[in-house]
């Protein structure tokens, strides 16, 4: 069943041992990041800290920081097992007759079932700060690394919408805290948000925002996902819920957020303000550089009785980010495949940081196609940010980089299989000459064909024969391994 709120997967991690309460008192500045940094770097439990300094709300981190941790929130026994659904539901066989059309009804019901409900009230609302009542003091918001800016909100879902077409959008954009009416807000150019606020400037008008704080984690989950541009995210979230997610009204802004979230905050971004936002220490292991973004002006605070701070840390990996990003990357498996079908697997590796590595295995039926893929990918939403793309054959496990670092190093010859492009990059790509826009490359790691211009002889794989495998395969225990 899915979460209906945060409590309820609280209850479950810690009914499940992934789950430790801390009451001993910690110091949100820099104390909270040491503890968590350690705590994932051994896979430990999810972290509820009840007595954080200067605040009377517990604040939960490191909830989604384990495989089984985000198969729960999931509501899935391997995250696979949602990857296969989603390709069931773009690929379903093409009905022909009209007994296979009626079979698909049930599927079309479903999806009609997963569009966000609106509710006239909801949890959230338990207690209503407007105006001068109104402060972010309250909330134990973090100082995550000795040279970051200041106190950041790291895990809040920004709503928006789009004044041109009303559309909403749900994205994670850290906000640095100024002070207890004011924040930074970090939309990076090429985010859905950006795109919101950027059409509100053209109109020379405010955009109103609406951020949740503390949702169930299939909502929280959906907020990461890099949809397409104008997909609801919160329709997503009902798909993965297998039901939708109640929305509220906010008090102060025109913006609708979930109604079990456990804190939401309410404002505004005027246009053309701008304020100095970071360093902070992102997810690359390293400082992202201070830049002027768009500035949030709180006018609301609405809670839960009794409300729940919920947070991330970011750095050196592994960290909770690693595991969401390896969902979000098993899910949108069938998504490529449907647009490039001789994908067979693909992985980013945790050290790759999201943007840096794409290790993408495919059925090789024609030369060049390893090229096609590498530029294919560079055109797919936010995959135009990877820096670099390995392609292999189908055999290879892109999820063992032994296997693949041997093989790429025994097939490519680096003239002739290295391929360089020029685009847009990460915004936190800090090697790049110019912000936004740097070189990328693909090396082809298959094994080469003589229609791509290889005339030798390609030497054979060294592999056992398979009565003498099968035969060990019965005496094994006989041998004492």
């Amino acid at each position: 069943m899915p979460y209906n709120d945060l409590r309820e997967f609280i209850h479950d991690l810690e009914a499940a041992g992934e789950l430790k309460r801390i009451t001993a008192p910690v110091d949100r500045d820099l104390e909270v990041t040491e503890i968590t940094d350690r705590v994932s770097k051994q896979l430990g439990p999810a972290l509820l800290f009840e007595n954080v300094k200067g605040s009377k709300i517990p604040l939960l981190i490191n909830a989604l920081g384990t495989p089984r941790r985000m198969c729960m929130a999931l509501g899935v026994e391997r995250i696979d097992d949602l990857s296969e659904r989603l390709a069931l539901l773009l690929d379903p066989d093409s009905p022909t007759t009209l007994m296979d059309k009626i079979k698909m009804l049930p599927m079309l019901k479903e999806i009609g079932d997963f569009f966000p409900k609106s509710v006239g009230t909801g949890p959230c609302k338990d207690v209503v700060q407007t105006g001068d009542a109104a402060s972010l003091a309250d909330l134990p918001i973090i100082t995550c690394w000795p040279d970051d800016g200041g106190r950041y909100i790291t895990l809040p879902l920004v709503f928006t919408h789009n004044p041109a077409t009303g559309k909403r959008n749900c994205g994670i954009y850290r906000m640095q805290v100024y002070d207890d009416r004011t924040t930074g807000m970090h939309w990076h150019i090429h985010k859905d948000g950006a795109h919101h606020h950027q059409e509100a400037e053209r109109r020379g008008e405010r955009i109103e925002v609406g951020v949740a704080l503390g949702c169930a984690p299939e909502v929280t989950f959906s907020a990461v996902v890099p949809l397409p541009e104008d997909i609801d995210e919160m329709l997503f979230a009902g798909f993965l819920r297998g039901k939708p997610v109640r929305m509220v009204g906010c008090e102060t802004v025109d913006v609708q957020v979930p109604a079990t979230a456990e804190i939401v905050l309410e404002g505004y971004v005027e246009p053309g303000e701008r304020r100095r936002e970071g360093p902070f220490g992102d997810h690359t292991g390293f400082y992202s550089l201070a830049d002027d973004y768009p500035v949030f002006h709180l006018t609301g605070v609405t809670h839960r009785t009794d409300p729940i701070y919920q947070t991330t840390i970011v750095g050196p990996p592994p960290m909770e980010d690693c595991h969401i990003g390896y969902a979000i990357e098993r899910i949108f498996l069938p998504l490529m495949r449907k647009q490039l079908p001789e994908i067979v697997d693909m992985h980013m590796p945790f050290e790759g940081v999201f943007h840096n590595l794409m290790l993408v295995a495919i059925r090789k039926s024609y030369p060049g196609q390893a090229r096609k893929i590498m530029h294919a990918i560079w055109g797919l939403g936010q995959a135009m940010f990877t820096k670099m793309i390995v392609v292999v054959d189908e055999h290879v496990d892109v999820h063992d980089p032994g296997d693949v670092v041997w093989r790429v190093l025994n097939n490519m010859d680096p003239k002739r299989d290295i391929e360089f492009a020029e685009g847009p990059v990460d915004v936190l790509n800090h090697a790049s000459p110019l912000l936004n826009y740097g070189s990328k490359m693909g090396i082809d790691g298959t094994r080469k064909w003589k229609s791509e211009g290889f005339n030798r002889e390609w030497p054979e794989e060294l592999l056992m024969s398979k009565p003498v495998q099968d035969l060990v395969d019965q005496r094994w225990k006989e041998y004492g391994l």
